[in-house]
C-alpha cells in the first residue's frame, strides 16, 4: 500500500521559507516520478513541481520558478520541497504525490501539511 507523508508546513511570513518533507513508503520509491502538488483555499489542486526518478530532472510550475526547489534522497525514501521567497499566494494544503498514468487529481497522495504565508 503507498503511504506518503507530508510534513514541514507551517506559518511563515512573506519573503520567509520553508522545507517541506515527505516520506514514502509501500512502493520502490527510487523506481517512481514524484510531484508536489497544492490546493489553495477555494480553489482547485495545482501541480508545482516534479522530478524524476534519480533526481536529474525537474519541472516547476510558472507561479513557484526561481523560488522553490524538488529534490529526493532515494535512500532514505524521502521527497522535498524547499520553499523561499514565499508569498501570500502560496498559502495552501501542500501534497506530494507519486506520479501515475492520468490526471494529476488522481495520483495517490499524502494527507498534506497546511502553508500559511501571512504578515
Amino acid at each position: 500500500e503507498v503511504q506518503l507523508v507530508e510534513s514541514g508546513g507551517g506559518l511563515v511570513q512573506p519573503g520567509g521559507s520553508l522545507r517541506l518533507s515527505c516520506a514514502a513508503s509501500g512502493f520502490p520509491f527510487s523506481n517512481h516520478l514524484m510531484s508536489w502538488v497544492r490546493q489553495a483555499p477555494g480553489k482547485g489542486l495545482e501541480r508545482v513541481s516534479g522530478i524524476n526518478s534519480d533526481g536529474t530532472s525537474t519541472t516547476y510550475a510558472a507561479s513557484v520558478k526561481g523560488r522553490f526547489t524538488i529534490s529526493r534522497d532515494n535512500a532514505g525514501n524521502t521527497l522535498y520541497l524547499q520553499m523561499n521567497s514565499l508569498r501570500p499566494e502560496d498559502t495552501a494544503v501542500y501534497y506530494c504525490a507519486k506520479v501515475e498514468q492520468g490526471d494529476y487529481a488522481g495520483w495517490p497522495r499524502g494527507q498534506g501539511t497546511q502553508v500559511t504565508v501571512s504578515s
